[in-house]
């Protein structure tokens, strides 16, 4: 399939698509991940993984751009989303260097930041170790990605 939107629905009953990003969910807060909802999932979805991605953040590596504030894997096929805080899942590792979440901490007055909640199924779960970067867990997982959609929120100090 590669990187195409599915009918996949995400939703987070702590902000709308491109709304605000409430404080309690950044670094400047109490850095919790926020709760995300999917459903419609494709036929044959054994597992899901959750990436969180600020294309906005002022970082180009070769190769790569942005921040990854999020890289969750081997999340059950039979999920349909995460509470406030989750530790469900394979921890990868983010852009601070950190397991698990890590929440939009802009630099201040740098303007608006877009963060990708992106939720991705797959045909099968993959088992992988803890602690991948995104880029590694998307070198294993893009062939079984069989459907894909995000939600976007918004942050700014």
């Amino acid at each position: 399939m590669g990187f195409a939107l599915s009918e996949m629905s995400v939703t987070s009953s702590a902000f709308q698509f491109r709304g605000q990003i409430p404080k309690r969910y950044s670094g400047e807060g109490q850095d919790l991940s926020p709760p995300l909802a999917w459903s419609a999932a494709p036929k044959g979805t054994q597992s899901f993984a959750v990436i969180c991605h600020d294309p906005d953040a002022p970082l180009v590596q070769p190769g790569t751009y942005g921040f990854v504030h999020w890289v969750l894997y081997d999340l059950p096929g039979t999920s349909t989303g995460l509470a406030e805080g989750a530790s469900e899942g394979t921890a990868g590792v983010n852009d601070f260097g950190k397991p698990g979440y890590g929440g939009p901490m802009p630099p201040g007055g740098h303007g608006p930041h877009h963060y990708f909640f992106w939720v991705l199924a797959l045909d099968r779960s993959l088992g992988l170790k803890a602690g991948l970067t995104m880029w590694q867990f998307l070198e294993k997982a893009e062939p079984h990605i069989i459907g894909m959609n995000r939600i976007v929120g918004v942050y700014e100090r």
